[in-house]
């Protein structure tokens, strides 16, 4: 290593700086008050989240290779513990649930691995994670010091910890896992389970260490966790975080880069700027491992999604999207931070800070020692204004809310505020659903679908009969999220509505989540709550005739809660039924004899299954009906073509589920987010909350659900629905996720990497388009003063006419280019002293 700039060994490719991987495997994984020490070396680390049941295994190591080319050297994930034991001691690790599997491609990446055993892992996930089943063994409270619990709870962590084991994933046998968690953010309940929740903390840890596994444990978010085991923060900040004890180093297991969504709600998002201002303030107040959750977010497949109310969508605007694509300013505007941030390794991880204070909100961290290693973050705090500081007789000028690295306590390399990296315009380009070669209507230009219509009620035989309600939850265990109710009334024919036209109101109140409620096997009426307040009521005019009137009462939920105290003890269902705008007053319904039914008839009878519904008489159609609900449709298609990733748009349908081939695409619902509080620009500056970057006022909060292409055959893929209230299945369509525009601009003051001898970098802009394609055609190209943003680029008043020529001699033709902003390029002396810069549009093909 050169001791005069902090820096690890390097590599110059496609114009950056990548850490070279891991050479050998970890054998040893000890720690002390500053990082993590591998194999007696301390160790700055940058991790990812990437969870495997949320993608499929044929995107794996692409996701894992997309995550190194960014920077990181770790991949974390949660272990999903009612994915893989669904019943007692009935053990699944196949599919998207194949974990050993997952860590072998990490390993085989020459990566690092946090396994987060948990196994309560909370993460938007159905139930936390927890097995539904195990609220019902008798006598078990969730996550205190109860025996049923801790018993299932220590024989799941044993299972997973001598599986890896087993494979020799842990670092202490030469494998990539050099942490494991316990428990998950227990610290903020765990006063709500008074002196059990206290006890269960320390049994949890000397669980854990029992494993001997020979790699640290850690406790998210436990401010109480035992001295063996080391604390960690969960936070869009974690500067001022300190762990437990002196003898730990600080560790940031999630760093939120953006957030979840909800059914309803709006598309929040987290600007890459701050993202880069929190990673940076981490690592210059003393921060040695920090993760990102997520780096990948995924999607919620089938009924995996908690919350309740959480999107089959969990893309939590990450660097890499749902569909596994760089998602672009935010990855590479993280990839040159994590570049910075390693240049600074040493520098780091051997000396003690000094801070300087540059002014009322500005400060600068210095890591220094003898022998001449020294790397410097200055930050402004200022979350308005950008300031001119003087940091060792050097003028440095930040813009407001940022940070700048210098690996050398001279140079800046990186500026948090100042975004570099290419953006991208992603369009999801639609494709009309194909019929299959294989498919019986193959000679036919119309698409053939057949339909199942269930019967608005009871279907079969019914499971039971009672007076009054049910709680949903404990009634199905969530083996579906369908509970049929049905009774039924007698209306006189002297009542004055039936004469004068006025509709009767049904008034219904409900713990949760969602119904459909039918008379006479006619929908009448549609209600749900929130990702925010799962309960709801409403009043709705009712369809009734003179006589005995059906009533069938379809309760939904919508993924189960998936974290809080007691959490497992939240229902769902309903609880008051009442008839208003009758001649004797109301009627109470809710005492009254309920008739009930678990789950639809098509899920009885597997019509999602392309083997078993091949024994169900479907009906088949020229055309599928519209706007009706409780209908089942199924087509034969072709994959869409290309190999870009593909979505299922549902935006002309209502609610309900999909799969394809049998794989469980999960619940749809287009469902319109408020038309109010969202942004056009976000402002980075400042702390960011959910709430601050919001989109999609008034638009579906999901209208594209995601198909992984290792789903589709060459022919004959089966699609299956199952439509609630009704929409318009020949509107269905796939759609490939497609780069539309690549854009980039950067000006000449764009802080620029010190190599050995410390000569800067010239500023320059990097263009990349997708794997197996060219940039192929410039939209625009101006070096000078260009205005606008992409897609909106305009030549300002200093342009060099050469631009265009000079960036297509560079980079036409190509996958990926870099265009340096030197005399040798441009002509540098237009336009003198005026701050000039490049912008560039092109399309990729």
């Amino acid at each position: 290593m050169a001791s005069s700039v902090c820096t690890l060994l390097v590599l110059f490719c496609f114009g950056c700086l990548y850490i070279l991987p891991f050479a050998e495997a970890a054998n040893n994984v000890t720690y002390d008050s500053r990082s993590l020490i591998i194999d007696g070396e301390r160790k700055l680390l940058i991790s990812a989240a990437i969870h495997y049941p949320r993608s499929v295994p044929a995107m794996w190591p692409g996701l894992v290779k997309t995550a190194k080319e960014g920077g990181v050297d770790v991949i974390e994930t949660y272990v999903f513990w009612n994915g893989h034991e669904p019943s007692p001691g009935n053990y699944y690790f196949g599919g998207r649930y194949d974990l050993p599997k997952f860590v072998k491609i990490v390993q085989d990446a020459g990566m690092l691995l946090i396994l987060r055993i948990g196994p309560f892992v909370a993460a938007e996930w159905n139930f936390g994670g927890i097995p539904v089943w195990l609220h019902y063994v008798p006598g078990t409270v969730f996550r205190t010091d109860n025996e049923p619990f801790k018993h299932y709870m220590q024989n799941f962590t044993t299972l997973i910890v001598n599986m890896m084991k087993k494979d020799k994933f842990f670092a202490s046998q030469g494998g990539p896992i050099i942490l494991a968690q316990v428990e998950n953010e227990y610290g903020y309940y765990e006063a709500a389970y008074g002196k059990g929740g206290k006890s269960y903390t320390q049994w949890a840890a000397k669980m854990a260490l029992s494993q001997n596994t020979g790699v640290p444990w850690i406790m998210c978010q436990q401010w109480d966790a035992p001295e063996q085991v080391i604390n960690t923060c969960n936070s869009f900040y974690c500067d001022d975080f300190k762990p437990s004890y002196p003898t730990m180093p600080k560790i940031w297991t999630e760093n939120w880069p953006g957030w979840f969504k909800t059914f309803g709600g709006r598309d929040p998002h987290r600007p890459a700027e701050d993202v880069a201002y929190a990673v940076a303030r981490f690592f210059q107040k003393g921060g040695s491992v920090h993760n990102y959750y997520m780096y990948h977010g995924g999607t919620n497949f089938g009924r995996t999604s908690g919350g309740p109310f959480i999107t089959t969508s969990y893309d939590y605007d990450a660097p890499i999207d749902e569909y596994g694509l760089p998602r672009f300013p935010k990855w590479g505007h993280l990839k040159e931070l994590h570049r910075a941030i390693k240049l600074c390794e040493r520098a780091l991880l051997n000396n003690k800070p000094t801070l300087v204070h540059l002014g009322s909100k500005q400060e600068a961290d210095v890591y220094e020692d003898q022998s001449g290693s020294c790397a410097a973050f200055i930050a402004n705090l200022d979350d308005k204004n950008e300031k001119t500081v003087q940091f060792r007789n050097v003028s440095y000028t930040l813009p407001a809310w940022s940070v700048s690295i210098l690996p050398d306590c001279k140079n800046v390399v990186f500026n948090t505020a100042k975004v570099g990296s290419q953006t991208s315009t992603i369009k999801m380009v639609p494709e009309l659903l194909q019929p299959s070669m294989a498919s019986p209507n193959k000679d036919l230009k119309a698409l053939s679908w057949e339909i199942y219509v269930e019967k608005a009620g009871i279907w079969g035989e019914a499971d039971f009969t009672i007076n009054g309600f049910v709680d949903h939850i404990n009634t199905t265990k969530d083996t579906t999220d369908y509970l049929w109710h049905t009774t039924s009334i007698f209306v006189d024919e002297n009542e004055e509505f039936l004469k004068q036209g006025k509709k009767p109101a049904l008034l219904i109140e409900s713990k949760g989540h969602a119904l459909h409620a039918f008379v006479n096997g006619i929908l009448q009426v549609s209600a749900s709550g929130n990702g925010t307040v799962s309960p709801f009521k409403f009043k709705g005019p009712v369809s009734l005739k003179a006589g005995k009137n059906d009533i069938a009462i379809l309760s939904m939920t919508v993924g189960l809660q998936n974290a809080g105290s007691f959490y497992e003890w939240v229902g769902a269902g309903l609880t008051s039924v009442i008839l208003e705008g009758l001649k004797n007053g109301t009627m109470d319904l809710s005492n009254t004899k309920w008739t009930y039914k678990i789950c639809l008839e098509g899920e009885h009878l597997s019509l999602y299954d392309t083997d078993a519904s091949k024994n169900v008489k479907w009906t088949r159609v020229s055309e599928p009906p519209k706007n009706q609900p409780l209908t089942w449709y199924k087509a034969v298609v072709d994959a869409p073509p290309g190999n870009e990733p593909v979505a299922l748009d549902m935006v002309h349908m209502g609610k309900g589920l999909a799969w394809l081939n049998g794989e469980q695409i999960g619940r749809y619902w287009p469902r319109k987010a408020p038309r109010d509080k969202c942004v056009k620009t976000c402002d980075y500056r400042g702390k960011f909350d959910p709430d601050k970057c919001n989109t999609g006022c008034g638009k579906p909060t999901q209208r594209w659900y995601h198909v992984p292409r290792s789903w589709f055959k060459p022919s004959g893929n089966v699609l299956v629905m199952f439509e609630e209230k009704g929409g318009d299945p020949t509107q269905i369509r796939f759609s490939r996720r497609k780069l539309s525009t690549l854009c980039g601009h950067v000006a000449e003051d764009h802080p620029s990497f010190v190599t050995n001898n410390l000569q800067k970098n010239k500023a320059s802009l990097e263009l990349k388009c997708p794997m197996n394609t060219q940039i192929s055609s410039f939209k625009f190209a101006s070096y000078g003063t260009p205005t606008g943003t992409c897609q909106s680029y305009a030549v300002g008043d200093c342009h060099d006419p050469d631009s265009t020529s000079i960036v297509e001699k560079l980079c036409l033709n190509k996958n990926e280019c870099i265009v340096e902003l030197t005399k040798e390029n441009f002509n540098t002396e237009l336009c003198p002293g005026v701050m000039k810069k490049l912008a560039v549009e092109v399309t990729c093909s």
